[in-house]
């Protein structure tokens, strides 16, 4: 009983944020590895995690999760050890190419696919096409903050927070994991 008003205290708190309860809007994305991904009907099979970023700022502060969130969810050691606790949750980095943008879509996928650290190549996808849908449905707040949120594996919005990555935001977003984890 203790973790049910947690977790509806956690949600409330950041309900500003995002629809916390309703369903991720589906969205068709493109990995760096050229796969099309739809989100989230295509991430059903356990917990996710993903970023949005809709303008320059926001996708300089999205690309401050990218290691925290690889070391915490994505890293699995090559020969684990017992001691080794890992997560088996999809992670994505999403920019979105909207409005004037969208022209830049496939020369910045071409820039980012040689820059990038080559780990994080299947965790960035990109997105093109219209915007007002899910700042409607995910109650962007502000142009120049990622988003992130945390999806059942029925697509719903468990948990969500915005802005630059720090240690506060990140370790609400392990607790939110694990706390859907262990409930389902």
């Amino acid at each position: 009983m203790k973790k049910l008003f947690g977790l509806l205290a956690l949600a409330l708190s950041f309900s500003g944020y995002s629809q916390v309860g309703s369903n991720f809007p589906e969205m068709e994305t493109e990995s760096l590895t050229n796969v099309v991904i739809n989100i989230p009907s295509e991430l059903s099979d356990k917990f996710s995690i993903v970023g949005l970023a809709y303008s320059k700022k926001s996708e300089d502060d999205l690309k401050t999760w990218f290691e925290p969130m690889y070391n915490q969810f994505i890293y699995k050691p090559e020969t684990p050890s017992v001691f080794d606790f890992t997560y088996d949750v999809h992670c994505y980095f999403i920019p979105m190419f909207t409005g004037a943008k969208r022209p830049a879509y496939q020369k910045v996928m071409k820039k980012l696919q040689k820059t990038i650290d080559k780990r994080l190549l299947p965790y960035v996808l990109f997105y093109k096409g219209p915007l007002k849908e899910y700042k409607k449905a995910l109650n962007f707040q502000g142009r120049d903050l990622p988003y992130f949120f945390v999806l059942n594996p029925e697509g719903k919005i468990v948990y969500s927070t915005a802005g630059r990555y720090t240690k506060s935001k990140m370790q609400e977003i392990v607790e939110a994991v694990d706390e859907a984890l262990e409930m389902n």
